[in-house]
């Protein structure tokens, strides 16, 4: 297992989940949820520096049959995107296939969930972001620990 901070983000198409290991790349935490538009990849960046992150993985939105859609390819841009400003901090691609699922499923009964109207609604969204990311970096920490490898598959950087 490689010690040092892994960075994860989970693109959507309004928001962008991010969350973080400790220095020895066992327990995933949340850290914050990025408006996806302009100057998204400057605050990841700014992140990545902050917590002096070695990597950074990004969710692959895959279908069940593995197929990639439109979302799967939509953060694929986006991951080449983060490569090229983190160059040469290494972006990896995760499947995250059901994270947002298994986020929305362990938050259910927590506190807040119950409350109803529009603020509740975006607060409610932006912490299933951030868990969302906080159950994909926990899934690529444990594939990691388990098979001896990182998981997933490194962004090139187009240059």
């Amino acid at each position: 297992m490689r010690n040092g901070v892994r960075l994860a983000v989970d693109p959507g198409d309004a928001r962008i989940g991010v969350a973080a290991s400790d220095p020895g790349g066992v327990l995933a935490s949340p850290v914050e949820t990025v408006r996806r538009g302009r100057g998204d990849l400057d605050r990841i960046a700014a992140l990545v520096v902050e917590r002096e992150a070695r990597e950074v993985v990004v969710g692959l939105p895959a279908s069940l049959s593995g197929a990639e859609g439109a979302a799967a390819r939509s953060a694929r841009a986006f991951a080449a995107a983060l490569a090229a400003k983190l160059d040469p901090v290494p972006v990896r691609m995760v499947d995250e296939r059901l994270t947002t699922v298994t986020a929305q499923q362990q938050l259910v009964s927590g506190p807040g969930h119950a409350k109803r109207g529009a603020r509740a609604g975006r607060a409610r969204r932006a912490v299933i972001d951030q868990a969302a990311a906080v159950v994909l970096l926990q899934a690529a920490l444990d594939t990691e620990r388990t098979a001896g490898r990182p998981p997933g598959e490194i962004v090139e950087v187009v240059r």
